[in-house]
């Protein structure tokens, strides 16, 4: 009877997981997978540093900490030498240069130019005023503020002035403003004993006849007869000074004086409260005396001008008791109606140069305008 074989049974491994246990599995291999690489990722700066030290300070046997300092120690050199590089180049540069303010009390040897008062009424049309005169080449803006009329241009202050005041006063010190802004230095041009308004302000500043009535230099006003102010009076003196140190305020550190004299006849009825008024030498000597004393009152603030016409600078007349040059002045500023020519300029000049005269300018009357 034949031996039943044993049958062999194949035995196979299976997983019996659920899907919700397969999905945790794999999320929890997939986290220590990123735990590694970010371990890894933290690690590495490290590995590679102590692996280049290694290799240079072991197998190259090279002083990485001395070669570091000296790289810094190279650096902060050039550091340093690139910054006093660029402070030598900045010194090097020449510095941009600052407009230097305008001296008014400078005399420059330049030219003058006279500009219209009752023209110059608002800012646009002082400043086109000037900027006209420096296209010309003027260094000078001359501006008469008191005229040979007795007209005071502007709102004076001073109470001698009060009845002489123009109906429409300009701005003397906006005008002088708008000059020194342009570049243009101003001068006040006042005139002095040639007034027949202030007089009667104040009568004692007046030429009078017998002692009372003020002298007129024709028969009558109605003929066309003018009070004189008097050189001798110290009332008089002492107005005009007022009136320079006044517009001296307003920005005008130059002041040029016209009719500096006595009136241009000599009478037996005029009466100046003092000798000597009816001589030459007693004119001369007290015209002196006068500029002197304004001189001295405005000594370092005030460039003072004596001015006149060439006629009274070349000889002796009654108006002046002696030339114009003669007088004592510092700064002499001639006037003529005509060009002079090369000879008579050059003989005016060295007169008054022998007479003392620091500085003298001629000037036709048509550069005036």
């Amino acid at each position: 009877m034949a031996k039943n074989k044993r049958q062999k049974v194949k035995h196979y491994n299976r997983s019996f997981y659920s899907r919700e246990t397969r999905v945790k599995r794999g999320i929890g291999i997939v986290v220590l997978v990123a735990a590694v690489l970010a371990a890894a990722w933290f690690a590495a700066p490290h590995v590679l540093d102590w692996a280049t030290h290694t290799w240079y300070t072991v197998v190259k046997d090279r002083d990485l900490e001395a070669e570091s300092a000296s790289r810094a120690e190279a650096a902060a050199s050039s550091a340093a030498a690139s910054s006093a590089a660029a402070s030598q180049a900045a010194a090097s540069e020449p510095e941009p240069e600052k407009e230097k303010p305008l001296d008014g009390k400078a005399i420059t040897g330049g030219s003058w130019a006279e500009l219209d008062v009752t023209a110059l009424t608002d800012e646009a049309a002082i400043r086109a005023a000037a900027r006209q005169l420096k296209q010309q080449g003027a260094d000078y803006a001359l501006v008469t503020l008191k005229d040979a009329a007795g007209t005071v241009y502007y709102a004076s202050g001073v109470a001698n002035a009060a009845q002489s005041i123009t109906e429409s006063p300009v701005d003397a010190a906006n005008i002088a403003a708008i000059l020194r802004e342009e570049g243009i230095i101003p001068a006040a041009q006042l005139a002095a004993f040639t007034d027949p308004v202030s007089v009667y302000t104040d009568r004692s500043m007046g030429v009078h006849y017998d002692g009372n009535s003020l002298w007129l230099d024709n028969v009558s006003a109605a003929k066309g007869g003018k009070a004189w102010m008097n050189p001798f009076a110290a009332s008089a003196v002492q107005y005009i000074g007022d009136l320079i140190e006044e517009v001296q305020g307003m920005g005008y550190e130059q002041v040029v004086l016209t009719g500096v004299q006595f009136p241009n006849i000599i009478t037996r009825k005029q009466d100046f409260g003092a000798s000597g008024g009816k001589s030459r030498e007693g004119r001369a000597a007290q015209l002196t005396a006068d500029i002197a004393a304004w001189q001295t009152r405005f000594a370092g603030s005030v460039t003072l001008w004596v001015s006149y016409p060439d006629a009274l600078c070349t000889a002796a007349t009654d108006a002046l008791g002696t030339t114009g040059t003669s007088l004592g002045m510092e700064n002499l500023l001639v006037t003529s109606s005509t060009e002079l020519d090369a000879d008579s300029r050059a003989a005016l000049e060295q007169a008054a140069a022998d007479a003392g005269v620091q500085h003298v300018v001629v000037h036709d009357a048509a550069a005036f305008r």
